[in-house]
């Protein structure tokens, strides 16, 4: 009986290919956050991905896990803010606004990973532009 080889054993599992790239992983994360509009849950596991992703990439991706990860934290500050202040009249203004700051930065987010370009400001509170 032969015993395993493992030199090759050690070398396939170093080469071995995630079954998703950055740029799924970024894609996914968009879409995600673009339901979590309507179930909210699935954002929180979008920024989560972010998060544990956003290290672990090459530039491109790591730009707009961090955008992810701001459109994440300041949209629940608005919607925090806007559920605060929703039996006055500007909460609801402050809802609506963070549904379309959301679609627009997701929408934004995607159009650029398309393009293969990074975020050029991925901690800008408007639309990560400079």
């Amino acid at each position: 009986m032969t015993e395993p080889d493992t030199d090759n054993t050690d070398r396939a599992l170093v080469n071995k290919q995630p079954l998703i790239s950055n740029y799924g992983l970024v894609l996914t994360v968009y879409i995600l956050y673009l339901m979590g509009l309507l179930t909210g849950i699935t954002a929180l596991i979008g920024v989560i991905i972010a998060y544990l992703q956003r290290d672990e990439t090459d530039p491109i991706s790591r730009s707009h896990f961090q955008f992810q990860i701001t459109t994440f934290w300041i949209g629940l500050l608005y919607l925090i803010v806007g559920a605060i202040t929703v039996h006055i009249v500007i909460g609801a203004f402050i809802v609506i606004w963070w549904f379309i700051w959301t679609l627009i930065r997701c929408v934004k987010g995607l159009l650029a990973l398309n393009e293969g370009k990074p975020i050029p400001d991925p901690n800008s509170w408007w639309f990560g532009q400079n």
